[in-house]
């Protein structure tokens, strides 16, 4: 703690606490009487507790002089008056100010023992029933767990805001949970890595050839390339990313280590071993599950045939007759085949009519007397498929009526014992779904049901493991109709013609005057922050009339070169500077402020929204969600965002659910499209996020306006870069196994 300065004082304001990470920002009075503002994380405070910051002080742009505390110790109150302050700060609830000052008069120094030991003896003061004084001691009990959880973490080098989470997840028998296997902390849901949970393994005296700690890095390193979208791992490779994981300085793990590891997980059914389109493939047992279980079911579909009693073709003619709409006849190929077949696919590029088709498929399932069901994976693709076809399309975790169960972790209400009322379910923007939320949506489709499949194959695979869509196409056993005749209305859009040029590795051609598509060469950052923000600002609305707010920024990166965070920087400064009519909110490197554009970056199924006329109310926002910030209250603490037409309150611990959204990444626009984009793409940039797929897919996000602020060698290593569907996956193989 040398290198830190240290602060003193007792707590007396609580300015905000975020519950989930613990970050809060927090004033102290010094002995002095020196009012200290402090931000930090810092979980369960209360009033009245005497604090010492470890940390340094930082002069703040907009709040002045402030202490950011790196760590902390805590002492509870001694004094009366402290007690007092502590009992009735909100820490335990049912305790208001007036009964905290009763307990601590009347108990003085002995109101913590009387907590955790005697609770009966709070019967003592009017008002206070056994039950209630056994759910005050169960809360004071929890919340000193909760404390002791801290000092722990603290002790062995864990980061504090851990403890919200672990204590949500594991309750009071978080500690102990984590001293019997540290390596619990690698789960997903506490975002640690691997080398903080071995670190606190070891000094908690585990070897560093044990079984136990060669067997967690071992499912870490499976479970962190799920990420990278592979749902195995060779063995080789396995064993190779494990050695190097394991090994330091002081021991060397061997490849027999691994294999006598993979064995022993085996046993233990964590782990599945087969030998799999042509790998020797060792997977983690629920993504063994999800791909058998979807082959298996999708073969059954694949083999179901609807009969008729007359022709479906010439029914979908008749319903057409009195249309304007002249179907291709791939277009009627596919309508038909998703009435006839218990599954099939419906797939192409821009411009092709995939959504004309699905229209068409409504209209003869409507005929057939089908009960349809429309579907897709984020806010923004269902909303955009519902104004096409002019029926309710849900997200698939609103479809399944997702939830949060025990520990926080996700449910579904809808599934093999609770299907789906439907008949039919129509999935669009199937690329961007990974196998682990299609594995659930077709558990919970009824028995008979049909399944049409909507997407581009040449868009971005899913985010999560596996690569479904493709797979399912290149297995042959699915119904597949490609879609690759561009319409003479779409020839007419370079936008189309030039995505369809990327797609097949050829270089983008910039559009005359009157054109849709342009390409500015700029190439080192700042230029290109620059030329994006004077485009959004001034020369598009100018010229094009457009509002900035129908201008979308899209970037391959988050951090670096012009990524999202510069650009959000430098995007809000021009299109919503700081104002003295605006209230505002700074929330870590975040500034919200009113008339912000944010995006929802996380799901979730507890927000409470309702319609901006009253109609209707609801809960849940979903990940890609993007509103508008109306108001910022400062004393209330919260504020209130516009998504389309839907109003939502965030509290202020709820803010690192948001994010602006002047600029996104590629990923986050999937699903999407936008009156004009502007793609930045400057130098800095990963080559990993340099591919053919991802400009192919921020070029096909805009409708009427796309420029480019790019280099043309940057541009030319995407168009040449075609390495989709690089993934370790055996669903296709799965598909081909023929039954015994």
């Amino acid at each position: 703690m040398a290198e830190y300065q240290v602060v003193c004082g007792r707590l007396s304001q609580i300015v905000f606490q975020n519950e989930e990470n613990g970050y809060a920002v927090i004033r102290l009075t010094a002995d002095d009487g020196e009012e200290i503002t402090a931000t930090g994380c810092m979980p369960a405070l209360g009033l009245g507790e005497e604090l010492t910051l470890y940390g340094k002080w930082i002069t703040h742009p907009s709040y002045g002089e402030q202490f950011t505390a790196e760590s902390f110790e805590r002492h509870l109150p001694e004094s009366v008056r402290g007690i007092a302050d502590y009992l009735g700060s909100g820490i335990i609830k049912g305790i208001g100010q007036r009964l905290a000052e009763k307990i601590a008069h009347t108990f003085g120094e002995q109101t913590f023992d009387i907590l955790q030991n005697e609770p009966e003896k709070l019967c003592e003061i009017r008002g206070i029933t056994l039950k209630k004084a056994k759910l005050i001691s169960q809360q004071y009990i929890e919340m000193s767990e909760m404390r002791l959880l801290m000092d722990f973490l603290l002790e062995n080098g864990l980061p504090v805001w851990l403890t919200p989470r672990l204590y949500k997840r594991l309750g009071i028998d978080a500690m102990d949970a984590l001293s019997e296997n540290p390596y619990l902390l690698c789960d997903e849901y506490y975002e640690i890595d691997f080398a903080l949970a071995d670190s606190l393994a070891l000094n908690l005296g585990l070897s560093r050839v044990s079984d136990e700690r060669i067997d967690a890095g071992v499912i870490y390193t499976m479970t962190f390339n799920l990420s990278n979208g592979h749902t195995f791992i060779p063995i080789e490779k396995l064993v190779i990313a494990a050695c190097s994981l394991l090994s330091d300085e002081e021991a060397e793990i061997l490849p027999e280590n691994i294999v006598d590891s993979i064995n022993r997980l085996e046993m233990r059914a964590m782990i599945v071993r087969e030998q799999i389109a042509g790998r020797d493939a060792v997977y983690l047992r629920q993504m063994y599950e999800a791909e058998d279980f979807l082959a298996g079911v999708l073969k059954d579909l694949a083999t179901k045939h609807y009969k008729y009693e007359f022709n479906l073709e010439d029914l979908f003619i008749a319903l057409s007759e009195d249309s304007d709409v002249e179907y291709a006849p791939l277009q009627k190929k596919a309508i038909i085949w998703a009435a006839q077949y218990g599954v099939s696919i419906l797939t192409g590029g821009p411009g092709t009519g995939k959504s004309t088709t699905v229209k068409g498929m409504l209209k003869l399932f409507e005929s057939l007397g089908l009960h349809v069901v429309l579907a897709a994976p984020t806010g923004r693709a269902a909303k955009r498929l519902s104004e096409l076809c002019d029926m309710e399309t849900k997200t698939i975790h609103r479809l399944l009526e997702a939830g949060y169960g025990h520990g926080g972790r996700l449910s579904f209400q809808r599934g093999l014992t609770n299907p789906l009322d439907c008949d039919v379910v129509v999935l669009d923007e199937v690329s961007m779904v990974d196998i682990s939320l299609m594995q659930a949506l077709v558990a919970a489709m009824p028995k008979g049901a049909r399944l049409v499949l909507v997407g581009d194959a040449d868009q971005l695979p899913p985010v999560g493991p596996g690569n479904f869509l493709r797979d399912m196409i290149l297995s042959g056993k699915v119904p597949v109709t490609e879609l690759n005749e561009i319409f003479r209305q779409a020839q007419k859009s370079d936008i189309v013609m030039n995505a369809h040029a990327i797609n097949s590795g050829k270089m983008p051609t910039a559009s005359g005057k009157d054109g849709d598509f342009f390409i500015m060469r700029k190439a080192d950052t700042a230029s290109v922050v620059q030329t994006v923000t004077e485009l959004c600002k001034n020369r598009l609305p100018n010229y094009y009339g457009l509002n900035p707010s129908q201008i979308q920024v899209l970037s391959p990166s988050r951090r670096q070169g012009a990524g999202t965070m510069q650009l959000n920087r430098s995007l809000q400064e021009a299109l919503n500077p700081e104002s003295p009519d605006k209230n505002e909110k700074r929330f870590g490197d975040i500034v919200f402020r009113e008339g912000d554009r944010v995006m929802q970056i996380r799901n979730n199924y507890d927000i409470v929204w309702e319609r901006v006329d009253g109609s209707d109310q609801g809960t849940g926002m979903f990940n890609g969600d993007v509103g508008e910030i109306l108001q910022i209250f400062t004393l209330q603490e919260c504020l209130i965002v516009k998504f389309d037409d839907k109003i939502a309150t965030y509290t202020f611990d709820m803010l690192d659910e948001l994010e602006l959204a002047y600029a996104m990444t590629v990923h986050k626009a999937q699903g999407s499209e936008f009156e004009a984009v502007v793609v930045a793409l400057s130098s800095g940039i990963s080559k990993r996020l340099l591919t053919r797929n991802i400009l192919y897919t921020a070029i096909t996000r805009a409708k009427k306006l796309l420029v480019i602020v790019g280099s043309q060698e940057t541009i030319s290593t995407m168009v040449n870069t075609n390495n989709k569907g690089r993934r370790y996956s055996a669903l296709k193989a799965r598909m081909n196994i023929e039954e015994e």
